[in-house]
């Protein structure tokens, strides 16, 4: 089944639930209590010939996971270009947050660019793991790079997407994945943007604040995904893939930390949120700086957006995909 009408995304409300974890701590975002979205149609299970110009469908698409659902915006004009959207650590099985958290699809509406949104993958970083998790039961092992640079494009190409015409970007967690993702693929992604994401998993404490963050998101064992220092972990590293990053346009971003125009607690639940994203984007503030330096030291060049005010929220990360928006549409020619 299919709808031939683009859905506006729901109520642009937001919260956060915040895990502070030491000095190298992280904000990992949660959709809680957010409306749902309008009307949407049933999951689809095989492509079609060609994607209707500008409509919204939900896709399941085969994987070694399992069938994976993908929230999809057709290009306005039924371009071959597309931007890949991913979620956070606390990424849901039902809906993928871009679509709900933010006005994402209002932003793209009239660009000829598709947007797909995988939904899923929870404490996943994006990553092809190296065994199923064995502190909450796995039943399949984590394969989602395999995933997103070969079955998805694979599957969307059926539809008139490009396998070659892409862009990804991601917060939090899916930020260093963004960019991973990009430099080792350079063949299907053009541009890459990471929002807050923690760029510097060598940063002292950063591998265990990584264990307890998934433990609490899904009580997933970061072992599983790579051990300590292996070729695996070491893959993932934003500052040690850097090299790879030459010559592909990027954006990145990361406030201060002080609290700016979309912060407005209410009461002492409110307060201690705010409190703990205002320490957690600090500390990616520092991490994205670090980062800078790595880049400019290889003397590869990005976009920056870094040190206005903010906190590790959504309303900050709509803000940055817009600043981002312009410099995605031309590195893909859309």
């Amino acid at each position: 089944m299919r709808f031939g009408k683009a859905v506006a995304p729901a109520s642009r409300g937001w919260r956060n639930r915040i895990l502070a974890v030491g000095a190298a701590a992280l904000v990992l975002p949660i959709a809680a209590g957010a409306a749902a979205p309008t009307a949407f149609a049933a999951p689809v299970s095989a492509p079609a010939l060609r994607a209707p110009a500008g409509g919204y469908e939900e896709l399941m698409v085969p994987s070694k996971m399992g069938p994976i659902k993908v929230q999809v915006q057709w290009a306005r004009n039924g371009g071959n270009a597309a931007l890949y959207l991913l979620d956070g650590l606390r990424a849901r099985d039902d809906r993928n947050a871009w679509s709900f958290e933010t006005n994402a699809m209002q932003q793209f509406a009239n660009d000829n660019v598709t947007l797909v949104m995988p939904v899923g993958g929870q404490s996943s970083w994006y990553a092809d793991w190296t065994s199923a998790s064995n502190t909450n039961g796995q039943k399949t092992t984590y394969k989602w790079e395999t995933f997103l640079t070969e079955e998805l494009p694979t599957f969307l190409e059926g539809y008139g997407v490009s396998r070659k015409n892409n862009a990804v970007l991601g917060l939090s967690m899916s930020g260093p994945a963004a960019l991973r993702l990009a430099a080792l693929n350079r063949d299907q992604f053009k541009h890459a943007s990471s929002l807050s994401g923690p760029l510097n998993w060598g940063a002292p404490g950063m591998r265990e604040a990584i264990r307890v963050m998934m433990l609490d998101a899904g009580r997933f064992n970061v072992d599983a995904m790579a051990s300590p220092w292996s070729s695996a972990w070491l893959r993932m590293d934003p500052m040690v893939f850097a090299p790879e990053l030459r010559g592909l346009p990027m954006y990145i971003s990361s406030a201060n930390g002080l609290p700016a125009e979309h912060d407005n607690p209410v009461g002492l639940g409110g307060y201690y949120n705010t409190s703990n994203a205002m320490a957690i984007e600090a500390i990616s503030f520092v991490s994205t700086l670090a980062f800078q330096r790595r880049l400019n030291s290889l003397g590869i060049n990005a976009v920056y957006d870094i040190g206005a005010s903010g906190t590790h929220s959504w309303k900050y990360w709509e803000d940055e995909l817009w600043k981002a928006r312009p410099h995605i549409l031309n590195a893909l020619g859309a």
